[in-house]
């Protein structure tokens, strides 16, 4: 099993920045990919980014390539996600994942099995 609690979620108006936390904790292997995940009113979960256990392979959403940033401190079993010039439409609940992918990162959320409850990001103008 593998706990994920996300935090730093807020209201920001737009070209701001925020960073997302999501502490990991349970049992992870080498193999485990962690990903962020979005979830807008009325609309599907999307992936945002992701990142294998190891950083050997990071893959991001185009709409956010360039803006956001994930990245991983494994001493502090620890994922983020920085987003930087935040935009009306980044507004929803941000989700972290994690999944034993063996190394890819996918963006369809049914392959990923493990989900934190969310953290709200509000942009406003």
């Amino acid at each position: 099993q593998v706990q994920l609690v996300e935090s730093g979620g807020g209201s920001v108006q737009a070209g701001d920045s925020l960073r997302l936390s999501c502490a990991v904790s349970g049992r992870t292997v080498s193999e485990t990919a962690m990903g962020w995940f979005r979830q807008a009113p009325g609309k599907e979960r999307v992936f945002v980014a992701g990142i294998t256990w190891r950083g050997s392979m990071i893959s991001y959403a185009d709409s956010v390539e360039g803006r956001f940033t994930i990245s991983k401190d494994n001493a502090k079993n620890t994922v983020y996600l920085q987003m930087n010039s935040l935009k009306l439409e980044d507004t929803a609940v941000y989700y972290c994942a994690a999944a034993a992918l063996h190394g890819q990162i996918t963006t369809s959320p049914e392959d990923w099995n493990y989900w934190g409850q969310g953290t709200q990001v509000t942009v406003s103008s």
